[in-house]
């Protein structure tokens, strides 16, 4: 359908033209000497820039093919329902939060290239003729490494861009030239949506083999402190040697974000979970570090560490859940070893997996206390690979004890004990007694637990 109207469009004295992620993606697999599946049947979110038409004829040939979707259609932007494909023409946006936008169907193909944030962003391909379109070097820039804006003026005037730049080094590992480092020192950033920001963190996360390229970045360019101020103020927080061979709290906290990119998922929400507390479990240092008896320590960090969770996420994300998850897996991620160590019972692993929100498991624990042995490299600043013997010991009794990915229920709730005693604070310490025995002693007959329960309320009454 794609090339059914990329034809409309050039018979209608019209210029049909693919920008924005696909050709650079194109051009990146072809840099690589990858093999690029795209393809027609592989469509997904493109971009088509229309030339030489006018809003209404653009509409009008695009309703021969289906129904049009106007919603963005004040920006210049028609959709067909069911084909995720935005066919835009080329505009003019005034400066502002809320700018004005000026549709220009004949503007220059350079004025129109030159609005994109980004060289490597600012090539097209003629869906016709196939043409290669690349008026600012972007391939080029691609081939070297190097991040480069095309007009200095527009790059600044969206602030979003700031943090699409921290995105793309850390998914495609460029630097940014003296220009662009420059403009992201002074640019104001102060009015980014959070849900933008949220937007550019995921897509670091989720696309990047090293996403803590992105948050070094950040630091290179000395705004570290401005996005995330409780990861800048780790920067130079010792660490025990001989624990910690990579150096300070920042370097430590890096490779274990890094470690945490390459491990396998159930899920996206899983993933992003586990890599945002890869990335803040050691927060807490900061505040709790101290050098003791020859030594550098931080009793407490991981307590002090979740309570500062949710005003950090809360600058790079809307989701509470996700705060909530982080928070947990912070607040316990000491707590896996210890168990271990301590040859601890299956009802130790029952009782961990039941102080976890419902967002987060022992599974995801310990993939973030992995992530934590990992990032220990002092040779270099990529993550060990090492596997881990209590990780490994945790995991497996947490699946012998069936709570690596979910917890045990309790047996009794508060109407199967309602003939016993009111509802009240009573009957909560009643239950929380008979969970208590159940993971204990592994029972699993209700009849026997509430006779257990009755018995603890007569000694309590004694």
């Amino acid at each position: 359908m794609v090339c059914k109207i990329a034809h409309s469009i050039h018979d209608n004295g019209g210029r049909a033209l693919l920008v924005g992620g696909v050709p650079r993606d194109i051009v990146f697999d072809i840099i690589k000497q990858r093999v690029n599946a795209f393809d027609e049947g592989n469509i997904k979110d493109l971009d088509i820039e229309v030339h030489g038409l006018s809003l209404e004829q653009t509409e009008q040939l695009l309703s021969r093919h289906g129904i049009v979707s106007t919603i963005g259609k004040s920006f210049g932007v028609l959709r067909l329902y069911g084909l995720p494909i935005d066919w835009s023409l080329p505009r003019i946006d005034d400066v502002g939060r809320k700018p004005q936008v000026h549709i220009d169907s004949g503007m220059a193909l350079r004025d129109a290239f030159m609005r994109r944030d980004l060289t490597m962003n600012a090539m097209g391909i003629d869906l016709i003729t196939y043409e290669f379109i690349d008026v600012f070097g972007g391939m080029q820039d691609m081939r070297d490494g190097i991040l480069r804006v095309p007009d200095e003026r527009l790059f600044v005037q969206d602030p979003l861009r700031f943090y699409r730049v921290m995105h793309f080094v850390g998914r495609f590992e460029m630097k940014p030239d003296a220009v662009l480092k420059r403009l992201c020192e002074v640019m104001d950033i102060s009015m980014v949506a959070i849900e933008r920001i949220e937007q550019e963190f995921e897509k670091l996360l989720f696309r990047s083999r090293r996403p803590s390229l992105g948050i070094r970045w950040l630091r290179e360019c000395a705004r570290l402190n401005d996005v995330i101020p409780e990861i800048a103020v780790l920067i130079g927080v010792p660490q025990s040697p001989r624990w910690h061979p990579e150096g300070d709290v920042f370097e430590h906290s890096m490779q274990a974000l890094d470690a945490s990119a390459r491990f396998v998922y159930r899920s996206s929400q899983e993933q992003l979970v586990c890599m945002y507390a890869s990335f803040c479990h050691d927060v807490g240092k900061a505040l709790t570090t101290r050098y003791i008896d020859g030594a550098y320590k931080s009793i407490g960090h991981d307590r002090v560490g979740a309570r500062l969770i949710p005003r950090l996420l809360s600058r790079i994300t809307v989701k509470k859940s996700i705060i909530m998850a982080v928070k947990a897996l912070v607040k316990y991620h000491m707590i896996p070893t210890q168990l271990v160590n301590s040859n601890a019972k299956p009802g130790s692993y029952k009782r961990l997996a039941l102080k976890m929100t419902s967002q987060a498991t022992l599974r995801m624990l310990a993939l973030v206390c992995l992530a934590d042995k990992q990032g220990r490299n002092g040779a270099g600043h990529e993550p060990l690979c090492d596997t881990s013997d209590e990780i490994t010991c945790f995991m497996e009794r947490a699946e012998q004890a069936q709570v690596s990915c979910t917890v045990e229920k309790p047996i009794l709730y508060g109407r199967d004990i309602i003939d016993i005693v009111s509802p009240g604070p009573v009957m909560g310490a009643l239950l929380r007694y008979a969970y208590e025995v159940q993971v204990d002693e592994g029972i699993t007959d209700r009849e026997i637990l509430k006779n257990r329960v009755r018995a603890q309320l007569k000694e309590w009454h004694e």
